[in-house]
C-alpha cells in the first residue's frame, strides 16, 4: 500500500514540476516578447501607434514670383488640386487605383506608374498620383470617398505662365523631379512628385525660387481624415526675381518675328543687362507645368525648327559681314591698314586658281575702311584678311568674345567656334590653305557664333570697348519685399584696339544706316543716328548661276541666314541689338527692319523721345 502510495506521489510531482516549468516557459517567452515589443521595437511601435492619429505633413513653400525690370508680374502661382493615395490605409491600393480610375474616366496605367516609381517609399507617406485634377474630379472623390480609402486631396500651388509663349526660352519651365535627380543630393528640400526649373531663369535661379518646407501636425480619425490641426510650421516663401527684361521690348520684338525663325536680342551696352531675348518658334511652359502627353512633346522634340532651343544662345552660324567688324579691327591695329589706306573692288580678286568675288558684281571701286563697312564690301576685307592671316584675326575675334561662351546665367550656352591653323590640322589632319583665311575675314568658312556673342560685340564697341558678362536678373528680394541680392555690372575684360580704332569702326557703321549707299539704309530713324552692321551668312556654297537667283526662288534650306547688328543712339548709345533670321536671305531686307523697329520701340518707350518717319 506504502509502495503503491509513493509512486503517486512522485507521478504527482512529476506532473507538477512538467506544468511549472511550462508556466515558466511561458513567462520567460512573454517576458522576452515584451522586451522585444516595448525595448528593442518599442519606438518603431509609438510612432505607428500615433501615426494612426497622429500625422506631419509637409506643406510645399510658395515658389517665387518673377517680376520684369518695371516690376510686370510675369510668372505667378495659382492653387490646384493634388490627388495622392497613402498605401497603409487603403489597404490594397491597386483596388482603390482601379475604384479611382474607373470613377474619375481615366487610364489606370498611369496611376500605377506613380506607384512603382514610389517604391521603397514608406506606406504611411503619401504618394502622389495625379496633379492639379479639376473641380468636378474632387467633387466626385468627396461624394464616393468611402469607397476610396487612403484617398487624400491636396490644396497645392502650381507655377503659371501669365503670358504664355512670351519669353519662354529666357524664362524657362518647370518639370517633375526626376529619381536620378532626387537620388543625387542637389535638391535635399524636394519630395517625389515637387517641381523644379529645368530651363532658362527658372533652372539657373531654383535654389532662390524654391524655399524652404514647413510642416503641419495633424490628428486624423481611423479613416485617415483630418479631424484637427496640432501644429504649424509654417513654409518659407521663395525669392521673388526681378529681370532685366523690358516686358514691352519683348513683345515687340516677338511681334516681329511673327512667321520667321529665328532671335533677336537686346542689350544695355552700359551694364549688360538683356533687354529682351526672343526667339521663335516658341514653346508654352504651362504645358510642361499641366502634363504634357507624349503625341505633344515628340511634336515639339521633332519640329525642324527646333522651337525647344534657344537660339540666342544655342544656335551657331556664320557671322558673315558682321564679322567684318572684327577684321577692321585688327588691320587697323596690326597696322595693315589705317583709316586712309584704300584699296580698289573690281567685283573679283584672283587668289591662287581661284576667283574671289564681292557681293557687288560691278564692284565697288576705291574703298577706305569705313566706305567698306558702310557698303560691306567684300574685296576689301578680303585684301585685309590676307596680310593678316588667319591666326592674327584669331586673336581679335577672341579678344571680342568669340569662340567662348558669354557667361550669361542661363544653360547650355554653346561656345562657338574661332578657327585657326592649328585647329584645323588637330581637327582635320590636314594644313590650313590661305584661301580659307579670305573666307574667314567676310565672316564664312569656319566661323561660327551665337547670336549672343555678336550682341555682346556690338553692345562693347557701342560702350568704347568694354565687355559685360550679359544680365538676366537685376535683383532678387524676400517675399516681405527686402532686398537679397542686387546684380552688378561684371566686366569681362576690354577690346585690344584704341578709342580712335573704336571710333574709325562706328563711323563706318554709322554711315552704313545713315547714308543711302549703306547695305543698312533701311533700318534709319529720322532724328537719330543708328549705327549698324548687316550680315549675311551663306548656309552653303552656291554656284554662280544659283547664287543670282531671289531668295525667293531658292529652297528654304539653301537660303542665306540674315543677320544685322546695331546700336542707337550712336553719340550716347542706351540700346543695343542683334537680330539673326534663319535662312532669311538679305541681312539688310530680312533682318535690318526687325532691328530699326526694337531700337524705335525702346527710345520711344524709355528714352522720350519722339520718332517720326
Amino acid at each position: 500500500m506504502d509502495r503503491y502510495l509513493t509512486v503517486d506521489t512522485d507521478w504527482y510531482r512529476q506532473r507538477v514540476s512538467g506544468a511549472l516549468i511550462c508556466v515558466i516557459a511561458a513567462f520567460l517567452i512573454l517576458l522576452v516578447r515584451l522586451y522585444y515589443l516595448q525595448i528593442v521595437e518599442g519606438t518603431e511601435f509609438i510612432r505607428q501607434s500615433q501615426n494612426n492619429w497622429f500625422r506631419v505633413q509637409g506643406i510645399p513653400p510658395e515658389r517665387g514670383l518673377i517680376f520684369d525690370r518695371n516690376g510686370v508680374l510675369l510668372v505667378e502661382n495659382r492653387p490646384c488640386f493634388n490627388l495622392s493615395i497613402i498605401p497603409r490605409q487603403a489597404k490594397n491600393p491597386k483596388k482603390v487605383v482601379y475604384k479611382l480610375a474607373e470613377l474619375l474616366h481615366i487610364a489606370p496605367e498611369p496611376l500605377f506608374a506613380r506607384l512603382a516609381e514610389a517604391k521603397g517609399v514608406p506606406s504611411f507617406k503619401p504618394i502622389l498620383l495625379k496633379r492639379d485634377v479639376s473641380r468636378d474630379a474632387v467633387a466626385i472623390m468627396e461624394a464616393h470617398k468611402l469607397d476610396l480609402p487612403g484617398i487624400a486631396i491636396t490644396v497645392e500651388s502650381t507655377r503659371h505662365y501669365i503670358e504664355e509663349k512670351l519669353a519662354s526660352h529666357f524664362l524657362g519651365y518647370l518639370s517633375e523631379i526626376s529619381p536620378e535627380e532626387f537620388k543625387s543630393g542637389r535638391f535635399p528640400d524636394n519630395r517625389i512628385g515637387d517641381f523644379i526649373g529645368k530651363f532658362g531663369v527658372e533652372k539657373a535661379y531654383e535654389p532662390y525660387f524654391h524655399g524652404k518646407r514647413g510642416k503641419q501636425h495633424v490628428e486624423v480619425n481611423a479613416l485617415g481624415q483630418l479631424t484637427r490641426v496640432l501644429k504649424t510650421d509654417e513654409a518659407i516663401p521663395g525669392k521673388n526675381i526681378y529681370l532685366t527684361l523690358d516686358i514691352g521690348l519683348q513683345r515687340t520684338t516677338e511681334s516681329l518675328l511673327a512667321g520667321k525663325v529665328g532671335t533677336a536680342l537686346a542689350m544695355d551696352p552700359s551694364n549688360g543687362h538683356i533687354l529682351a531675348m526672343a526667339g521663335l518658334p516658341a514653346f508654352d511652359p504651362n504645358a510642361f507645368v499641366e502634363g504634357m502627353t507624349y503625341e505633344s512633346w515628340n511634336d515639339l522634340a521633332s519640329n525642324k525648327f527646333r522651337p525647344l532651343e534657344n537660339k540666342a544662345i544655342q544656335g551657331q552660324y556664320p557671322p558673315g559681314s558682321t564679322y567684318k567688324i572684327v577684321t577692321a579691327m585688327a588691320g587697323l591695329k596690326e597696322g595693315v591698314i589705317t583709316e586712309r589706306t584704300r584699296l580698289f573692288c573690281s567685283g573679283e580678286y584672283r587668289y591662287g586658281n581661284r576667283t574671289f568675288r564681292c557681293w557687288k558684281r560691278n564692284g565697288h571701286g576705291s574703298m577706305n575702311v569705313t566706305d567698306a563697312l558702310a557698303q560691306s564690301c567684300d574685296l576689301f576685307f578680303y585684301q585685309v584678311g590676307e596680310k593678316l592671316g588667319v591666326n592674327r584675326l584669331a586673336k581679335y575675334a577672341k579678344a571680342c568674345g568669340l569662340g567662348s561662351p558669354t557667361g550669361v546665367d542661363l544653360d547650355m550656352e554653346a561656345r562657338g567656334l574661332v578657327p585657326t591653323t592649328a585647329w584645323k590640322l588637330k581637327r582635320m589632319g590636314v594644313p590650313w590653305q590661305g584661301g580659307e583665311t579670305l573666307s574667314v575675314a567676310i565672316g564664312q568658312g569656319f566661323n561660327l557664333v551665337t547670336p549672343i556673342q555678336m550682341l555682346n560685340l556690338i553692345s562693347t564697341l557701342a560702350n568704347g570697348g568694354i565687355r559685360y558678362k550679359p544680365l538676366v536678373v537685376s535683383q532678387i528680394v524676400c517675399s516681405d519685399g527686402s532686398l537679397v541680392k542686387k546684380e552688378m555690372p561684371v566686366p569681362l575684360g576690354e577690346f585690344s584696339a584704341s578709342k580712335k580704332t573704336l571710333q574709325i569702326i562706328k563711323k563706318g557703321l554709322i554711315d552704313a544706316v545713315n547714308k543711302p549707299t549703306g547695305t543698312g539704309w533701311i533700318a534709319r530713324i529720322p532724328g537719330v543716328f543708328v549705327a549698324g552692321k548687316t550680315g549675311t551668312a551663306q548656309v552653303v556654297r552656291m554656284e554662280e548661276d544659283n547664287d543670282q537667283k531671289p531668295v525667293e526662288a531658292k529652297p528654304l534650306h539653301l537660303r542665306d541666314h540674315a543677320w544685322f547688328i546695331a546700336f542707337a543712339p550712336a553719340e550716347e548709345p542706351t540700346v543695343a541689338v542683334a537680330v539673326l533670321i534663319e535662312h532669311g536671305g538679305h541681312g539688310s531686307k530680312a533682318a535690318a527692319p526687325i532691328a530699326r523697329e526694337m531700337i524705335r520701340s525702346y527710345l520711344g518707350r524709355n528714352e522720350g523721345l519722339t520718332i517720326n518717319d
